[in-house]
Formats: structure tokens, C-alpha cells, sequence
């Protein structure tokens, strides 16, 4: 069985001149884990000379400089790949100044052209508010009787202004979007007026004395003036879109040499470092290092001193402070599952690792479960598209060999039960000449569909039959890897009894034994079996005693007999129910089998309704229903076979978390 990859721990002392392309090369390299210590930043940062301080500082405001221009000009910073990037020289520093310059004086100049636009369009609009009053403004101002008012609102407020001030004033606009309003009143009801103007927003506007209106060459002159204002910001966006067109290629390259920079700054700052050396420490996959040796003694001319540490060497791995990270290693279709076993968590270091295995149960209890030709081959083209990139689910691409995967499972399966799209007769001249190899031909060769045929509740049986069968293998291989773990560790209390103990197996694999010897042979019970199960199942469960005495803890009764007793009951119970549930839950699998044929059946049988697919409402019905199947009800026998890896597989031997393996790598540039 495969265990999880050898790991080493890695000591590098590198001169000051040489870690930043030290800390570049194990960036691009993507398989170093550093290990820092708390105060490393600190003792950096003091160590760190004033000119490395200052190009440090240098390069993050370029790099936040470049950034504000890529995202201003809409470039796709998704393309940078950073390992295609490097640290930048000075000769790249003032090419990015340069850049940074012209950017800055064609974001002001286009700033400028703005601001012209809008302060010319609102003086154009005060004008024309003003361009048909023809008397003069202070003449209406100082009437006896009537009290005069212009001012600005907002345009959606004019309706409700006016509804408001109905009986009391008129309210006229002035232009024709309604931003500014004359009201009209007795002076009596003035206050009044202002009182619910205020309430809007109304802001006065200052009349010059003796204002009669707008001559028409001021307005004109506005127009005029808004027609070059548009002129030149047309200018712009095509000056714009020439920097664009002459700037993009080194703007996204400098982004990307100064993301770079930025990032190794700051893994040099976290070192530990004195005014000449750092030190980096960190773990590695063994077959890594003599690459590493070599490529880091030919990078920096021979001058770093590698040393590399067994896993026993490390004192702070064998006192308990530091757990080894893991790391998995395998080819491109078991990796794909590798976040499945993540996700419930990381295996202890140098213990089984079980991610073949869950590749393998995936597969085959979704093809049980989803037995269809038709429907397989659409999760095999869909995988196929998702790993050439021509389908493109951002992190799901990865997962492309498990669409693969479930895909070619749920094809054969759909061989077996002749399901095509939900119809036998496609496959039947198949299942004819398969069952014509053993005898009388017939189709499917497994019926899963609704029959009347008597015979079909024994397929039904069969079914869940084989499931159960599948439930005991995958129960088992839980069963021994955590036995095997346990010895690997030296835990030998932990392997020998307990539920999830070898004292467990044995009951559970003697039990599964002498059912079917009953069954299948009519053996009768006798005494060695009891003998041999009641054993087992007393140090199943009544182990604690027993792990204790092995491990030299005491007291051997941690809590008292009394409480060991009941607690020990309790456990004897749980032994029971926990492995009966274990088997009886794997019949979901036949029932899901069972149901997604049911599924089948009734979308084909409301097809036939809808005039078969000789009409157009019925390929309407087989299509949407055949997308329904695959979407719906992929996704929950999805779920459900997760489930029972969690519950019943990983639960055997999954009681301990390790440390997964996460190696420095260079943080994509976010956004657009």
C-alpha cells in the first residue's frame, strides 16, 4: 500500500546578495514549505540594510503604481504567468517610471477634459433654464404681492414638489430636465414655501441685478465651447487606446517582474537573517532535493551551505511542537481526488494514504448508481472538453479525469442495464449478443427497469446484494488501514483492540463469514463461533482496560470499575449498531441504482405521451428530461458517495489529523 511521500527538512544559509533569486528559484519551483520562526520578521527587518529598505519600498509603490494603470486600462492581469517573470533591474525600474509617467500625464489631461465637460454642460443648462425670461428678474422680485424663486433640485423631486406646494405656489421648471425650478407665491405664504423647500433640497440660485435672460451669443459660445470639449475627449479615448495597443505587452510584463520583486521582499523579511546571511528552513519531498542541491549551488556559484535533516532529526517533530506536512504523490487521475481527502482532512505523516482508494470506491459506486450509456458518455465528453480547456469552470478544470472517470463507470454500468438515454432498445442487439455467448439471448442483460416479469424482484435482491458486498470491502480496507496505521506508529494498544481494532475486524469479518456460511451452506452454529465472537467483541469493547495496561498508563481503570463497566456497555452496544449501520447504509447504493432507472423510465414514458421521438414534443421532453437526470441527480449521488466515504470509510481510521502540505508559491495578481 502506498503511504504518503518521504519528507526532509531543509536548511539553506544564503548570502545577502543572493536571496532574492534563492527565494525566486523556490517560488518558481512551487515544492519548499518554509518554516519561519515568530520573531523572524523582527530580526529581519533590523538586519535589513537602508538601500535594500529603500528598493523594497521602491518596487512596491511601482508595482502599486503599474497595478492602479492595468486596472484604470482594463487589462487582463489573468494572463501574467509568474513563473515566466523576474525580478526586475534598474534598466526595468526607469522603463516602468517612464510608463508610469506617460499614464499619469494622459489620466490628468483626460481628468482635465472632464471636468471642462461637466462645468461647460452645467453652464450650458443654466443658460437655457434663464433663455426665455425677458423681463427683468429684479422687476418680479420687488412685486408688492408676489414673491419670486430659482433654485436647483433634484429633477425626480419636481412632481413631488409641486404636489406639495399645490394652492400655496406654483412651481414652473425652468430647461427641460427639471433641475431648476421657479416658484411663485404670496409673500404671505413665503415662509411657508421655504419651510417645505428645504425639505427637497432646494438650493437658491444668485439673479444679477437687472438679469432680463441669455443673449443667444452667450449660448452660442457654450455650444461651441461643449462641441471642442467633446472633440477632445474623443482625442483622448483614441490616445488612449493607442497606449493601450503600445504599452500592454510591457505594462503586463513589468506588473508582472514587480509582483514578483514585492513577493520575494517580503519572504526575505520574514527570515531569520543577520547583516550578511539568512537562513531558510522548511520541509521538502525527498526526490526533490538533488535537484534543488544542484540548480541553488549552480544559481548562486557555490556560495550556500545546504544541509538536510531525516524526519528523526528534527527535535521540535520528535518533542510534539511540529507535526511533518504531508504531501501525496500520485499520477494525474488519483491526484484529481486528493481534495476530497483534504477536505475532511490530512492524513498523519508516513501513514497509509488512502486517496487510491477513494479514487476507486468513487468511481465504482457512482457508475452503480448512475447506469446509463447515453448519460456516461456526457460526463466523459464534459471531462474531456474541461481538460483540453475548451470548457473552462475556473478551479473545476482539475477535476476533469474524475468526470472521466464516473463517466466510463456509468457507461459500462449502462451497458449492463441497456439504459441509453433512458431507452433499452438501442443497447438490446448488444445485450443480444453478449447473452447469446451463455445461452438463450435476451435484453437488458441486467433489468433494472419496472417489469412485470416475477423474476425481476430477484434481480432487486441481487442488487442491493452486490451493494451490501461493496459495503463490506470498503468497511474492511478501513478496517485495515487503520490497523496497519496503528503498527506503523508503534500504537500497538490502539491496533489490537478497540471497535476500529484488529479485536473489532475480527468480529465483524467472522460475523459477515458465518452468515453466509448459513446461508449459503445451512452451516450450523457451534461452539468455536461463539467462542470466537463473544473473544473478539470483548476486547472490541471492553479494550480500555487493555490499551492502558499496554501503553503503561495508569490506573488501568481511568474512572473507576463502576464507570468502566457502563461506559464499556455502552460501547459493546455501539459496537452492534456501528457495524450493522455500516453494512445496511451501502443499500442506499442499490436504491439510488434502482431510483435513477425509475428516473429513466418515467422520463422516457412521459416521451412516449408526448408522441415519442418521431415528434418534436417529444425529443423536447427526452432532451430537458435526460439534462434534468444528469444535472439533479448527478450532483446528489455525488453527494451520497462522499457521504459514505466520510462515514463509513474515512471514520475507521481518521482519528487524527496531520499537517497537508502547502509550498510557497507566487500569489496570482487579483482582479482585472
Amino acid at each position: 500500500m502506498a503511504r504518503t511521500a518521504e519528507m526532509k527538512f531543509l536548511e539553506l544559509i544564503v548570502l545577502k546578495d543572493d536571496i532574492s533569486p534563492v527565494v525566486e528559484y523556490i517560488g518558481k519551483k512551487r515544492n519548499f514549505q518554509f518554516v519561519t520562526k515568530r520573531n523572524a520578521s523582527a530580526s529581519a527587518s533590523k538586519s535589513k540594510g537602508d538601500s535594500d529598505l529603500k528598493n523594497f519600498s521602491a518596487d512596491a509603490e511601482l508595482f502599486s503604481e503599474l497595478k492602479s494603470a492595468c486596472l484604470e486600462l482594463q487589462l487582463d492581469t489573468s494572463e501574467i504567468k509568474l513563473e515566466e517573470c523576474s525580478s526586475p533591474n534598474d534598466a526595468e525600474r526607469a522603463e516602468a517610471s517612464h510608463i508610469i509617467s506617460a499614464f499619469r500625464d494622459l489620466k490628468a489631461r483626460n481628468e482635465s477634459a472632464n471636468e471642462d465637460f461637466v462645468r461647460i454642460t452645467d453652464a450650458r443648462k443654466e443658460a437655457l433654464s434663464f433663455a426665455n425670461l425677458n423681463v427683468p428678474y429684479s422687476d418680479l422680485e420687488h412685486l408688492s404681492f408676489l414673491s419670486m424663486k430659482i433654485g436647483r433640485i433634484v429633477p425626480s423631486n419636481f412632481d413631488v414638489i409641486r404636489d406639495s406646494l399645490s394652492g400655496v405656489a406654483e412651481v414652473i421648471a425652468l430647461g427641460d430636465d427639471k433641475s431648476r425650478i421657479l416658484i411663485a407665491s404670496s409673500k404671505k405664504a413665503r415662509f411657508a414655501v421655504d419651510t417645505e423647500l428645504k425639505k427637497y433640497g432646494f438650493t437658491p440660485v444668485e439673479i444679477p441685478e437687472n438679469f432680463t435672460g441669455i443673449p443667444a451669443d452667450v449660448l452660442e459660445g457654450l455650444n461651441k465651447e461643449l462641441s471642442e470639449t467633446r472633440e477632445r475627449l474623443d482625442e483622448l479615448v483614441v490616445q488612449r487606446m493607442n497606449f493601450i495597443d503600445t504599452h500592454k505587452d510591457k505594462l503586463l510584463r513589468l506588473l508582472g517582474d514587480f509582483s514578483l520583486s514585492v513577493q520575494v521582499d517580503v519572504v526575505a523579511q520574514s527570515l531569520e537573517s543577520t547583516e550578511l546571511v539568512y537562513r531558510i528552513t522548511g520541509w521538502i519531498h525527498t526526490a526533490d532535493i538533488p535537484a534543488y542541491m544542484k540548480d541553488l549551488d549552480a544559481l548562486t556559484e557555490g556560495r550556500i551551505v545546504i544541509r538536510q535533516y531525516d524526519v528523526h532529526e528534527v527535535m521540535d517533530v520528535m518533542s510534539g511542537k511540529e507535526q511533518v506536512p504531508v504531501k501525496l504523490h500520485h499520477g494525474r487521475f488519483v491526484k484529481s481526488f486528493e481534495r476530497m481527502v483534504f477536505s475532511y482532512g490530512a492524513p498523519i505523516y508516513g501513514t497509509i494514504d488512502p486517496t487510491p482508494f477513494v479514487a476507486i470506491f468513487f468511481t465504482v459506486l457512482f457508475g452503480i448508481m448512475f447506469a446509463d450509456l447515453g448519460q456516461g458518455l456526457a460526463f466523459v465528453l464534459l471531462g474531456v472538453l474541461m481538460a483540453q480547456n475548451v470548457v473552462k469552470v475556473g478551479n473545476w478544470n482539475k477535476f476533469a479525469p474524475i468526470f472521466i472517470a464516473i463517466g466510463l463507470s456509468s457507461s459500462i454500468m449502462g451497458l449492463l442495464t441497456g439504459e441509453f438515454f433512458g431507452t433499452e432498445r438501442v443497447l438490446e442487439p448488444f445485450a443480444h449478443w453478449v447473452t447469446g455467448l451463455f445461452g438463450t439471448p435476451r435484453a437488458p442483460i441486467l433489468h433494472l427497469m419496472p417489469s412485470d416479469d416475477p423474476k425481476s424482484i430477484y434481480v432487486m435482491f441481487g442488487v442491493f446484494g452486490v451493494a451490501v458486498a461493496i459495503g463490506f470491502v470498503i468497511n474492511t480496507c478501513g478496517l485495515a488501514i487503520n490497523i496497519i496505521n496503528n503498527f506503523i506508529r508503534k500504537n500497538y494498544a490502539h491496533a489490537l483492540f478497540g471497535k476500529n481494532g484488529l479485536a473489532g475486524a475480527v468480529f465483524f469479518w467472522y460475523v459477515v463469514a458465518l452468515v453466509l456460511r448459513i446461508v449459503l451452506v445451512h452451516h450450523k452454529i457451534a461452539v468455536y463461533d461463539i467462542v470466537i465472537i463473544c473473544v473478539a467483541l470483548f476486547f472490541a469493547a471492553f479494550a480500555s482496560p487493555f490499551e492502558r495496561a499496554m501503553s503503561k498508563e495508569k490506573p488501568i481503570f481511568e474512572n473507576g470499575f463502576g464507570a468502566y463497566i457502563i461506559s464499556s456497555v455502552v460501547e459493546l452496544i455501539e459496537v452492534f449498531s456501528g457495524y450493522l449501520s455500516n453494512t445496511v447504509s451501502f443499500v442506499r447504493v442499490g436504491a439510488f441504482a434502482l431510483s435513477h432507472a425509475v428516473l429513466n423510465f418515467t422520463i422516457l414514458t412521459l416521451t412516449n405521451m408526448c408522441g415519442g421521438v418521431a415528434s418534436p414534443g417529444g425529443i423536447i421532453v427526452l432532451i430537458l428530461g435526460n439534462v434534468l437526470i444528469i444535472v439533479l441527480e448527478g450532483m446528489i449521488v455525488a453527494i451520497q458517495v462522499i457521504r459514505l466515504q466520510y462515514y463509513e470509510f474515512f471514520s475507521k481510521f481518521f482519528h487524527e489529523n496531520g499537517k497537508e502540505f502547502k509550498p510557497f508559491v507566487f500569489e496570482p495578481i487579483s482582479g482585472r
